[in-house]
């Protein structure tokens, strides 16, 4: 209780010293959990972790005209400012010579009512192998005040002035880590890469449309796993400005976005929200895989060294149960998202862009078209969809979240045994499709190994 007792009067005092002079502090001192639910603690990657706090005055913004659905928004800062107080999570590499110079900075996701990294979940081995720094900020009011209520010891000092003010916030937050050296220990930033997932990647695609075009901060944009608009401009207490279904990024930008959809992801947004690829513009659509998945739920939590392959390989065959009405999708997204971060990292750096990808084929009632397996045709591939051993989708049912984390039906050892006459059968095909992937671009050369070494200490074929 005394240790409690102190790092509240040394975080209270720090804040009440950043008031005067709207700044990032810290770090802070290193409690037993920062509360992201990241499972590992990143010294086991090579990496230090620390956390900071952030006292700034913050705008909101307005529209005089209505929100259209190309993106090209005009939008003005409202005039009264309102003070915010929020935290940073920073991971970065321990050793300065191993930092590649960008940084993720992730808005992290409040749909369960608190902070969490799901970029930092699904990609960090790619983080990691490249020696990119990452950092979540809590930009939301629902993450801040659950903070608040959860250790207030530590966060009882923490303030948002609601949502309608997170634009700016992210923008301020921004600033901040391209000119305090300390956020990052002294390392010097090349590329920011601002990224969110599922509610956050609403907020970025308002936030891309409205305010980069007149803040500049980020190098670059990662949208993963979208809905059919954006997030309000504004909303209560302020007045409400929202974006029409149908909101697309806008095409004038000058920084490139990556969107990423799973398969739930495209038919969610009822297919409005697809774009063609541009100079500064491109879209995945990721065959067999779930907004959320067997990885994102359980096994990235603890994956500190790509062991997490194999895992998911043998989740295909006994699938993850999680109370749904089927068991979860265990597919390649994981996958896809590195390759992702990877061609986005090059696009900024050296101007050259990612591969180009086919859309995932549709019927005419707007439905995904499917083989003879109920696997989805086109999209970005895998060779979990083109050799299969189950029947990887984004439809699920049943309590909570359930509909979000996609199916996987392991076929029958007859119907195996059908496809894969012997074990090397499968091997084969199965690392020819890997190849075939990593060729294409949207699976990394890294990640190969462990994809095929999964397939051949399988039982699978004969």
């Amino acid at each position: 209780m005394k240790r409690l007792q102190r790092i509240r009067l040394l975080v209270m005092g720090l804040v009440t010293a950043m008031v005067a002079t709207a700044c990032l502090v810290g770090p802070l001192p290193e409690p037993e959990d920062i509360a992201l639910s990241t499972g590992f603690a990143v010294t086991e990657v090579g990496y230090e972790r620390s956390e900071f706090l952030v006292v700034q005055a913050a705008q909101s913004y307005s529209s005089a005209a209505p929100l259209t659905t190309d993106g090209k928004w005009t939008v003005t800062p409202d005039p009264d400012t309102e003070q915010f107080r929020t935290r940073l999570v920073v991971h970065r590499p321990s050793d300065p010579a191993d930092f590649n110079g960008t940084v993720i900075v992730e808005w992290m996701n409040v749909t369960s009512g608190s902070d969490l990294a799901n970029e930092w979940i699904m990609a960090h081995n790619q983080y990691v192998r490249e020696g990119s720094a990452w950092i979540g900020v809590s930009a939301q009011a629902v993450g801040v005040n659950q903070l608040r209520t959860a250790n207030p010891d530590r966060y009882g000092n923490l303030m948002h002035p609601g949502d309608s003010y997170s634009y700016d916030m992210f923008t301020k937050i921004g600033e901040d880590i391209l000119e305090d050296p300390d956020v990052l220990g002294g390392l010097p930033v090349e590329r920011m890469i601002a990224s969110g997932e599922s509610q956050s990647a609403s907020r970025l695609v308002t936030y891309i449309n409205a305010v980069h075009p007149i803040a500049d901060v980020y190098d670059g944009f990662l949208v993963h796993s979208r809905g059919s608009s954006g997030s309000s401009l504004r909303q209560a207490p302020l007045g409400q400005i929202s974006p029409p279904s149908g909101t697309l990024i806008r095409d004038d930008l000058n920084v490139p976005v990556m969107v990423v959809q799973a398969e739930d992801d495209v038919i969610r947004s009822n297919l409005s929200v697809r774009q063609p690829d541009s100079p500064i513009f491109r879209m995945w659509e990721m065959a067999g895989t779930a907004h959320a998945d067997t990885y994102l739920i359980i096994v990235g939590r603890s994956d500190t060294d790509g062991s997490g392959t194999a895992t998911m390989f043998e989740r295909m065959q006994v699938p993850f149960v999680a109370g749904c009405d089927r068991p979860v999708n265990a597919g390649a997204h994981w996958l896809f998202l590195q390759a992702a971060y990877d061609s986005l990292d090059a696009w900024i750096d050296d101007g050259v862009a990612p591969p180009m990808a086919p859309l995932l084929a549709t019927d005419g009632n707007g439905e995904l078209s499917r083989d003879q397996h109920g696997i989805a045709i086109g999209g970005i591939r895998s060779p979990h969809v083109d050799v299969p051993i189950a029947t990887l989708d984004g439809i699920n049912d049943g309590p909570s979240f359930c509909r979000l984390f996609g199916s996987t039906t392991p076929f029958t050892e007859a119907e195996l045994d059908a496809l894969y006459p012997t074990h090397q059968d499968f091997v084969d095909a199965w690392t020819a499709a890997t190849h075939d992937a990593v060729d294409a671009g949207f699976i990394l050369p890294e990640d190969a190994p462990a994809l095929i070494a999964a397939a051949a200490d399988s039982n699978v074929g004969g």
